[in-house]
């Protein structure tokens, strides 16, 4: 067994998890969702070239390099005001928290978002019922009481369970299981 090429491999996972980095998750909807507008690109480049028909020739090329790539789609402005939209709708369904998050305000770490959040007061949504009960929620229970004879799917309502199997009381004693008779 060839000890010797194990070891490398040892070795160079080793190596190799001194110079791995974790992969940290994102936060996706802040970012610039990949709009690219171009991208330049410089390169060097060096050729050696061995003519061994003679005498032995050998020729060096250096080139320079410049890339400009042009990215196709919609006009880099467009894709950047989309951008900062994306971004300025989310502050605004984020700002009524971190307004009303007084903690916020004194904690350094948040100076940036609560500066962003300064001034913008959202309006509230008045179209949810006072309860903490869906519209769905109260549709279905209506359609319900209107059709007890009807099943539905999920139902959590009103009326007595069709179960069979009853809730013994707290007090009740549990029978003893039979002993096993050994054969």
């Amino acid at each position: 067994m060839n000890y010797y090429f194990t070891g490398l491999i040892i070795l160079a996972l080793t190596i190799l998890a001194l110079f791995v980095e974790p992969a940290y998750p994102k936060n996706e909807y802040l970012n610039d969702y990949g709009v690219r507008c171009g991208e330049m690109e410089v390169s060097t480049e060096r050729r050696d070239t061995d003519y061994n028909y003679s005498d032995s020739n050998t020729h060096e090329d250096q080139y320079l390099r410049f890339t400009y790539r042009k990215y196709l789609g919609t006009d880099c402005k467009t894709a950047k005001e989309n951008v900062a939209i994306k971004q300025q709708l989310e502050l605004m369904k984020m700002c009524g928290r971190v307004n009303s998050n007084p903690s916020l305000a004194n904690n350094s770490n948040f100076d940036l978002l609560v500066s962003k959040c300064r001034g913008v007061t959202p309006a509230r949504d008045n179209t949810r019922p006072s309860d903490s009960q869906s519209l769905w929620d109260d549709m279905k229970d209506d359609y319900k009481k209107e059709n007890p004879e009807i099943n539905l799917m999920n139902d959590k309502l009103i009326g007595p369970s069709k179960s069979k199997l009853k809730i013994p009381p707290k007090d009740y004693i549990l029978p003893l299981p039979k002993p096993k008779i050994n054969e």
